[in-house]
This record gives structure tokens, C-alpha cells and sequence, in this order.
């Protein structure tokens, strides 16, 4: 486990992300690390559409039970947000995820995210469907 490379998503921080001080709400950080999970599944489903396919054709979902982030330096539009996604854990009914999101190589944010699996039309939780833990587990990093 965790012998790939993590998978990596370019965010634009646009104008209208930033307050007068010329740097990303606070509120727009949680939004990009989403925005880049979405994406990670996009990517591990071979370019599928994330969250909308896991939920309309694959009839699961992963809404979010916790997230926490720790700012280390301010966002701004002046480079790409860069941010680094993989799973850190894969249980019964859930899957956690890292982000870290880096602009010019400095790391501006760093988050846990965790996800339950739930059937879509119910919304009780279960357990991943053997083909998905089949492709999350060798991602799983520490």
C-alpha cells in the first residue's frame, strides 16, 4: 500500500475567491479540497464524474461525517493551487482522505476528510462495493 504517486489537482483561485487583502476566504479552502477529492475519484474511476457517477449510476454515495484543516499560509491567485489527494484509510463504511494543497511548492493547507458509504436511494450507510475496495486499497497511504 501507498507505492503510487499521489494523485494531484490544479485548482484557478480567481479573483472573486479572494477578500481585500488579496487572499482565499477561509470558507473557499474546504470548498477546493473537495473540489480536488471529487476529482480523485473522477481519476480512480478511469475519468468517470466523481461523486455524480459514484451516486447516479453506481447507486452510492460518500457524503462527509468529519473534516478538519490545519492553514499554513495564505491562497492567492498568483499561482495554481496544487492539491495532493489519497486516501489515509478504508474501513467497514468509510474511506478518509488527505488533502494538501501547495502553491509554488509552499504547503498553504493540510485536511482530514472523512466519508461514510451510503446507499443513494436510502441513504443508509454500507459497506463499499468490492470493485471500489479493490481500487482504493493500494492507494491507502499513512
Amino acid at each position: 500500500m501507498g507505492d503510487t504517486p499521489a494523485f494531484e489537482h490544479a485548482v484557478r483561485v480567481g479573483w472573486a475567491d479572494c477578500d481585500p487583502a488579496q487572499i482565499a476566504y477561509t470558507g473557499r479552502l474546504p470548498l477546493f479540497a473537495l473540489e480536488s477529492i471529487d476529482a480523485w475519484w473522477q481519476h480512480a474511476l478511469g475519468g468517470y464524474s466523481g461523486w455524480y457517477y459514484l451516486e447516479t449510476e453506481l447507486g452510492f454515495g460518500t457524503p462527509f461525517v468529519n473534516l478538519s484543516m490545519d492553514f499554513r499560509a495564505p491562497v492567492t491567485p498568483r499561482h495554481p493551487l496544487m492539491c495532493e489527494v489519497y486516501p489515509t484509510r478504508l474501513g467497514t463504511k468509510s474511506i478518509s482522505f488527505a488533502v494538501k494543497g501547495r502553491q509554488d511548492g509552499v504547503l498553504c493547507f493540510e485536511g482530514s476528510f472523512t466519508n461514510v458509504f451510503t446507499q443513494a436511494a436510502s441513504v443508509s450507510t454500507r459497506e463499499p462495493p468490492p470493485e471500489i475496495r479493490a481500487i482504493i486499497e493500494p492507494l491507502i497511504r499513512a
